[in-house]
């Protein structure tokens, strides 16, 4: 009896070890460093384009509509070149009407026989993420979103991002466009690219055309407000004030979701004066149930560690002179050296705990230079060289523009040239001199 009783009680406990073997292993997320859930993650600073944390940020995922970044960007420049303006209107097409009626997808619906102005269709996809409404912009700028994959190409290998492919203009799965996806890609392609390049794409687009955030900080607003067709857009951004995950400060940048790329987020915010940008690619709970919560738990954390453990450093003020390099020779001029020093001050946001590891190192180009020297005559801030900031020990991840190079070392004072009465005694002293060091030598080499 007791020995039947011990091999119940054995089977019992053991129950929960053969369900598994039996049903798969429950999959366990174990914590990075930061106790994300993603598969690939960055932090930068949104001024200097410092990294201060990445996790798997080199990887290609897929980015589902956080690609509207990059049709933002081209159609903020088209703006910028006189190319369009806000006011053109575009006419609604079977392949933009088709899409934007699917309400499976973010849309506004727009109607087969309607007209609407690049600026309502621009609100439309900086808010609501609406497809149908970014086709429309990306062929009014190129005529055809076959032409615009072009123009994204380009555009991306000019602002340096690497390992990307684009195949709408959307983020969406071609599969969801009804057969009439852009020539030359897969009937069921999406777009890639490593959480490095969305954040470089970001951090551009911020710097270049900063009013992107006065829409992309708007919470809600009705598209054609005031007529049959008003649609209330609420942005999908819920990090937003007022939604339900609000964080201090977030004002963009861009969402993102797909069955393939699952819950994207390309945030930025800014506090006490320092803003940061935020990717993360294919968010998870602990569990390894993607959701909009889990996208946003994971921004927030990153947000948590930038503003928490970082802060701005002035590491060189502007006028600022190395030591042992003050001064560069000159030839030719008026002046043998002249003065350089640090054109603006150089800002960056570093681990509080780890500003004193960071020293300032002068780089001198050497293009500029002939034997060790500038030749006159020398403009006064002429450019001669560059500082970059090292970190003595620990990881640095460097910048997310990989050509950022701290800041510019310029000339402080102009320089003439010598006149031809001075560069003619200048080279009869310098061939007296040689000539009387040639003979010293000898002299000494006679007496050895």
């Amino acid at each position: 009896m007791v020995k039947r009783e011990m091999r119940r009680w054995v089977a019992f406990l053991l129950m929960p070890l053969l369900l598994i073997m039996t049903l798969g292993t429950v999959p366990v997320y174990a914590d990075s460093a930061l106790g994300l859930h993603v598969d690939g993650a960055i932090l930068i600073d949104a001024e200097s384009g410092k990294i201060l944390y990445e996790e798997d940020a080199d990887k290609p995922l897929g980015i589902a509509s956080m690609t509207k970044m990059m049709t933002e960007y081209i159609l903020f420049e088209a703006i910028e070149e006189g190319k369009i303006s806000w006011d053109q209107e575009y006419k609604v097409n079977d392949y933009t009407y088709a899409v934007s009626q699917d309400r499976r997808l973010s849309n506004v619906p727009l109607r087969r026989d309607g007209t609407y102005t690049i600026r309502e269709l621009y609100e439309a996809v900086a808010i609501y993420s609406a497809n149908g409404a970014t086709i429309a912009v990306a062929e009014t700028i190129a005529g055809t979103e076959t032409e615009f994959l072009k123009l994204m190409n380009a555009k991306a290998e000019e602002l340096g991002l690497i390992d990307y492919k684009f195949v709408n203009s959307t983020g969406l799965n071609n599969s969801d466009l009804q057969g009439m996806h852009p020539q030359g890609t897969g009937a069921e392609d999406e777009n890639v690219m490593p959480a490095k390049s969305v954040a470089r794409l970001a951090y551009h687009l911020l710097h270049d055309y900063p009013e992107v955030l006065e829409t992309t900080k708007i919470n809600t607003k009705i598209f054609r407000e005031g007529t049959s067709d008003a649609i209330k857009m609420d942005n999908w951004n819920f990090m937003l004030p007022g939604f339900v995950y609000e964080y201090e400060g977030v004002d963009g940048l861009k969402t993102g979701t797909t069955d393939f790329a699952g819950h994207n987020f390309t945030g930025t915010a800014t506090r006490d004066g320092k803003r940061v940008i935020a990717v993360v690619m294919k968010a998870v709970d602990a569990k390894g149930v993607g959701s909009y919560k889990a996208r946003f738990d994971a921004t927030r954390a990153l947000f948590d560690y930038g503003f928490g453990q970082f802060s701005e450093v002035e590491f060189v003020p502007a006028g600022y002179q190395f030591k042992d390099s003050k001064t560069l020779d000159v030839v030719k001029g008026k002046a043998k050296t002249v003065a350089v020093e640090v054109k603006e001050p150089i800002r960056m946001m570093v681990k509080t705990s780890e500003k004193d590891l960071y020293v300032p190192e002068l780089v001198i180009d050497a293009s500029k230079m002939k034997d060790n020297a500038l030749q006159a005559p020398i403009k006064k801030g002429t450019v001669v060289g560059h500082v970059n900031l090292v970190k003595k020990e620990g990881t640095d991840y460097g910048f997310i523009d990989s050509d950022n190079p701290g800041a510019d070392v310029v000339t402080k004072d102009a320089v003439e040239k010598a006149g031809w009465f001075s560069l003619t005694m200048s080279a009869i002293g310098e061939f007296f001199a040689s000539v009387w060091n040639g003979a010293t030598g000898f002299v000494k080499g006679l007496f050895k």
